[in-house]
């Protein structure tokens, strides 16, 4: 009897465990074909950033490890983790900042990395978002309050941020995010601009209704480059509705047609998972006068980083129609 009982837990324990969840479907010869469209399309450049967007994506997460707050350019520094950062950039009027990190973060990242750095936080004059998740916005509520920092967001996205949608896919439970107060509102084509800087936004909607890209000069070692960064880059598309996924597709066509006209030969994302950060900023730390900036990509390379999110997006979308 002693041994029967023991069996009946375990057996009853086993029934409890929820069922393992359905494995993948695999690929069709479709989907196969437009992986390797994708591939051809990144080259070996690209290999790690198909294999995250077509094959292996994931979310950023609040255990991606801390990243060593950097300077990257004469202009521009960064602050965060692996999956998730911010970048400073000082101007001649202040300091502006792209994203401002989660409101958990705020004390053990973003305001230890401005320490670290050398800068002040009370410089923070103007903070553009590239879209309306709390992992963006959360910190900005700080800065509002502390320092008097301007909030740049979308007119789409304030509306998005206060007015979300019911059971967004990841979305943590517990009480809402706190907003910042409405100060500015980005549109595209009008130009983002403190002292002597200034800032291209392009809308690229998608991945939230008014996500934005940024495009704009940095200097590495007296000369001239041109960034840019997709701040709405889709990470999971598992979360994305099958029309935000057309939009978006819509979307990567539409910044590469202005990333074009820009000369843009400078990659940042403030996910940076697909193209890891960690290996950069070692680079730049060894780096000796005259080795490459390992940001600069250069302006063909910078288009085919594009088209593998182009490609692999057409991937994902054919997934769904099969």
């Amino acid at each position: 009897m002693n041994k029967i009982i023991p069996f009946i837990m375990l057996a009853a324990l086993a029934m409890a465990q929820p069922p393992a969840s359905a494995p993948a479907k695999p690929d069709s010869d479709k989907v196969k074909a437009l992986i390797e469209k994708a591939k051809k399309a990144g080259g070996p450049m690209w290999a790690e950033e198909e294999h995250f967007f077509c094959e292996a994506p994931r979310a950023n997460s609040p255990n991606d490890p801390p990243i060593e707050p950097t300077k990257i350019f004469d202009n521009v520094y960064v602050i965060g983790n692996q999956g998730t950062v911010v970048y400073v950039i000082s101007t001649s009027a202040g300091l502006l900042m792209i994203d401002s990190l989660g409101a958990d973060q705020v004390q053990t990242q973003l305001l230890p990395g401005f320490q670290k750095l050398g800068l002040d936080p009370a410089n923070v004059k103007v903070i553009v978002m590239g879209h309306g998740h709390a992992d963006h916005f959360g910190g900005s509520p700080y800065m509002q309050e502390h320092y008097g920092s301007k909030i740049y967001i979308s007119a789409a996205d304030w509306d998005f941020m206060e007015h979300p949608p019911a059971g967004r896919g990841g979305q943590k439970k517990g009480p809402p995010p706190a907003l910042p107060k409405h100060d500015q509102v980005v549109v595209e084509g009008q130009p983002i601009v403190l002292g002597d800087f200034r800032m291209t936004p392009v809308a690229i909607p998608g991945h939230t209704p008014g996500a934005m890209a940024y495009i704009f000069p940095v200097k590495d070692n007296g000369k001239t480059r041109i960034a840019a960064l997709y701040g709405g880059t889709v990470l999971t598309p598992g979360i994305v509705s099958d029309e935000g996924l057309q939009t978006y597709r819509k979307s990567v066509d539409h910044f590469k047609a202005e990333a074009k006209k820009a000369k843009v030969e400078v990659e940042l994302q403030n996910h940076p998972l697909m193209d890891p950060i960690q290996p950069k900023l070692d680079k730049l730390k060894s780096r000796k006068a005259g080795d490459p900036n390992p940001f600069i990509v250069g302006q063909s390379n910078y288009l085919k980083f594009l088209d593998v999110i182009a490609a692999c997006t057409d991937v994902n979308i054919a997934r769904r129609q099969e």
